[in-house]
């Protein structure tokens, strides 16, 4: 009995001192909770080395909003970083050579998701731009050819159209919202709250968040393992190498020419998504560039 008892007693301290220990370590790890320091939080975010004013309570809680919700859209935000291996390097050398920050390649990815999309509205590729404003940025768009869905056309209209909102906002932040929310439409808001500010402005929802989204996106992308996206290298998607062949003719059966490339059709149109129909009517002599993949298919 007395051994019973004394087996009792040290099963009761085992236990206590477990509860101490849990305790202890529980308090350790919410320790950075009570003094309202939050570890996922970036310190000094910027747009474009444009500085977002944290000390501006709604615009934390409005990058806070976005962290939170991307670091939990584990699928959206896994393919953005798996895809970006491939889309990224043709993306910022084009921004670089047009002088644009390379920055804006976390828009695209908002944007799209780095894949040629196509919205309700009816904007394409991985930049969304509407038919018009294609046009207006010097794209070719009809049922034939669609250079929006070019991934190097598109990147370089949007670079235009970033050079001009800078030009006339004369910031990169705003540039950034008006691919949003229009020139002329966040132009018209800084004229009625007379501030000239992104942060400043109270814009329509999606353009409020529009920035956000782009910053949070930023952070996660670039620190993918302080979010817990522990993704391996082979993981990645990866860029596949190509020859270009220039074609200033038509191009009346594109799966004949797939062939006589040694690739399918199939093949053909995933790397010229530009390319919309059975056949390349070119009847100008214009010169096209055709992407023919060395590997991989």
């Amino acid at each position: 009995m007395e051994l019973i008892k004394k087996v009792g007693i040290i099963s009761l301290v085992i236990f206590i001192s477990g509860l101490f220990v849990f305790a202890t370590t529980y308090d350790a790890k919410n320790e950075i909770v009570k003094e309202g320091v939050s570890d996922y939080f970036p310190v000094k975010p910027d747009f474009a080395g444009e500085e977002t004013p944290l000390k501006i309570s709604d615009v934390k809680e409005r990058l806070d909003r976005e962290l939170l919700v991307n670091i939990n859209l584990h699928a959206t935000t896994i393919l953005a970083i798996k895809r970006a291996n491939r889309a990224f390097p043709v993306i910022e050398p084009i921004l670089k050579k047009n002088g644009i920050p390379d920055d804006f390649k976390y828009l695209a990815v908002i944007e799209s998701g780095l894949v040629n999309v196509v919205s309700p509205a009816g904007a394409r590729g991985v930049w969304q731009f509407m038919p018009d404003t294609a046009k207006e940025r010097g794209m070719e768009v009809n049922e034939n050819v669609d250079q929006r869905y070019d991934l190097e056309k598109s990147t370089e209209a949007a670079c235009r159209y970033f050079l001009s909102a800078k030009a006339k906002f004369g910031s990169w932040t705003l540039a950034a919202a008006s691919y949003n929310g229009g020139m002329t439409g966040v132009n018209k808001q800084i004229d009625i709250q007379k501030v000239s500010n992104y942060y400043d402005l109270l814009l329509t929802e999606e353009t409020s968040r529009y920035v956000f989204r782009i910053l949070a996106l930023k952070e996660i992308m670039k620190n993918p393992v302080k979010y817990e996206f522990n993704i391996l290298p082979g993981d990645l998607y990866e860029i596949l190498p190509t020859k270009k062949i220039e074609i200033d003719s038509s191009i009346t059966d594109l799966a004949a020419f797939a062939k006589g490339q040694g690739i399918n059709y199939k093949i053909l149109k995933i790397h010229n998504p530009w390319l919309r129909e059975t056949k390349l009517i070119n009847d100008t002599g214009k010169k096209y560039l055709i992407e023919i993949p060395l590997k991989g298919y």
